[in-house]
């Protein structure tokens, strides 16, 4: 069983490994995008941990969607607004219990996913965040490593696919050959999700 503990590991790693991997996403973005991608997270996930630690939440509900609420009022442009949808929508679909099984969290970030795609209109291979998220969420039900793989498979898949979503997109065929940033940092997400269920296991 998952606890609020273990959502806020989930969030505090995945912190740590923006904090990592922000100048590498930033690159990413400095290709299709606005090269603003790994300081905004960056800002926004330092203001998550910050909130947590201040008023550590009760349920893994309540976390997520503490994350969410946050990374919408700190981050700017689109991925504020979809990251905060993404776990505002999976805290919801959580509900109000103390702990939950890795096969709600499942079915809740499945909730959560499509949140991302009605906001964004964006469906899979369109060259966005969901093409990490999407094989993520449905492979979560398997095992948290199969949902990092996915993710991570889902995230370079999107190389030589030419965006139709987004800024990139209004690159046309030149946004072939690059590596989606929010797809990058959606794997990032998912990776520390897997690494928090890792050592939860290891000191189990």
């Amino acid at each position: 069983m998952l606890d609020a503990g273990f959502f806020r590991r989930w969030m505090t790693a995945t912190t740590a490994v923006v904090e990592r991997e922000a100048d590498h996403l930033t690159e990413l973005d400095s290709a299709i995008g606005d090269a603003d991608h790994g300081s905004n997270l960056q800002r926004g996930f330092r203001a998550v941990s910050a909130a947590l630690e201040k008023e550590p939440p009760a349920t893994p509900g309540a976390v997520l969607a503490l994350a969410g609420r946050t990374l919408i009022s700190t981050v700017g442009g689109a991925s504020g607004p979809l990251y905060g949808s993404l776990l505002r929508r999976t805290g919801k679909a959580l509900g109000d219990a103390a702990e939950v099984t890795p096969e709600q969290l499942a079915e809740a970030l499945r909730a959560g996913v499509a949140a991302v795609g009605q906001l964004g209109g964006a469906k899979a291979g369109d060259k966005t965040m969901l093409d990490a998220l999407i094989p993520a969420a449905d492979a979560l039900s398997g095992s948290f490593g199969a949902a990092r793989a996915a993710a991570d498979e889902g995230a370079l898949g999107t190389v030589p696919m030419q965006a139709r979503k987004g800024r990139a997109s209004y690159l046309g065929e030149r946004s072939i050959g690059h590596e989606d940033p929010g797809a990058a940092s959606s794997a990032l997400l998912i990776g520390a999700l897997a690494d928090t269920a890792d050592s939860a296991e290891a000191g189990a």
